[in-house]
């Protein structure tokens, strides 16, 4: 046998070697995500009801985005209504009132930033420095209890304390021999309004985050800080915050995701057309346009919009993350 051969016949027997492991690590790949699949279940099964969820009122629906490009009639249906290209968006940039909507969105959603996120970090930071358990458990319910009422009732909570007749607000300026104010008729009022009613209705459900956040960094940091002599605000400083920024940034990263989608439910109720110029967000605007004008066509255009806009936020958010914290969602 000549050395030419001899290195044939050893290359083709590596060869078979290698699709002859190939065969069964494939098929044991199968094997074993059956198995997974049987020994979990049950988990699965949990999981069911939240795709069916998704698909149905989530994917489902974006078969319906094309209504953006299309002259949309109710009659004609979506395939029978003819393609009209990006006429919409052009039609929806060269409206002052949806213009306005977007400032309007972009501005309530920086003060909410601003003023909404920290917060509930400043509240987890506050209940961890809380030792008695009796007094700290009566806390957490009371800051949790708003979180849990609809936005109705909140929204007729925030209604009867400005009323400018019986508002306890009101009330207690008249105390002090002032003019009752007529608060949410007048539109530089509705933005201060607005974020003090999101932060008291959601800034204690959403310090349970950061607490567990918290009650995840290791003892002996503190330990070894006592040692060292630290006091409890430069524990903080030095040990709770660093220890917790991944989860912060992991919650700005979603929160700046969301910066065009305000609480439309109590926008639409605290709002009235008197403070249009300061309340009317994109989410409104969609609303009057689709349900009470009818022009799906134009809504659908907005509510798309609305949508690239936020994916970009968060894109750009998650990159800028990872590349200088090392910490995103994926």
């Amino acid at each position: 046998m000549t050395i030419q051969e001899d290195s044939s016949s050893r290359n083709s027997d590596v060869l078979a070697a290698f699709e002859t492991e190939d065969q069964p690590a494939s098929g044991g790949r199968l094997e074993a995500a059956i198995d997974h699949l049987r020994r979990e279940w049950q988990l699965y099964l949990m999981l069911l009801p939240m795709v069916i969820w998704f698909i149905v009122f989530l994917y489902k629906p974006m078969y319906g985005l094309q209504i953006a490009f299309k002259d949309y009639s109710i009659f004609r249906g979506i395939a029978g209504s003819p393609w009209v290209g990006l006429e919409h968006f052009e039609t929806l940039f060269a409206n002052d009132q949806f213009l306005r909507a977007i400032k309007n969105t972009v501005t309530i959603s920086a003060l909410n930033l601003l003023f909404g996120f920290p917060a509930p970090i400043i509240l987890a930071l506050m209940f961890n420095e809380v030792l008695h358990a009796s007094y700290k458990r009566t806390a957490q319910t009371i800051v949790y209890l708003p979180h849990f009422i609809s936005s109705v009732i909140i929204a007729g909570i925030v209604i009867t304390a400005f009323s400018p007749t019986a508002g306890i607000v009101n009330t207690i300026m008249g105390w002090f021999g002032l003019d009752p104010v007529y608060f949410l008729t007048q539109p530089e009022w509705f933005r201060p309004i607005f974020i003090g009613t999101g932060i008291w209705q959601e800034a204690g459900f959403g310090s349970i985050v950061f607490l567990a956040a918290i009650a995840g960094v290791n003892p002996s940091l503190y330990e070894s800080a006592v040692v060292d002599g630290a006091n409890r605000w430069q524990m903080m400083w030095k040990i709770t915050i660093p220890s917790i920024l991944p989860t912060i940034l992991i919650m700005l990263i979603i929160r700046i995701g969301n910066i065009m989608e305000v609480s439309f439910e109590l926008v639409i109720l605290l709002y009235q057309p008197a403070t249009y110029e300061t309340a009317d967000v994109v989410n409104t605007w969609i609303y009057r346009q689709g349900l009470q004008s009818g022009q799906y066509d134009l809504a659908a255009a907005a509510g798309l919009f609305n949508a690239v806009v936020a994916f970009i936020l968060v894109m750009t958010a998650n990159t800028l993350s990872r590349r200088f914290s090392r910490t995103s969602l994926w």
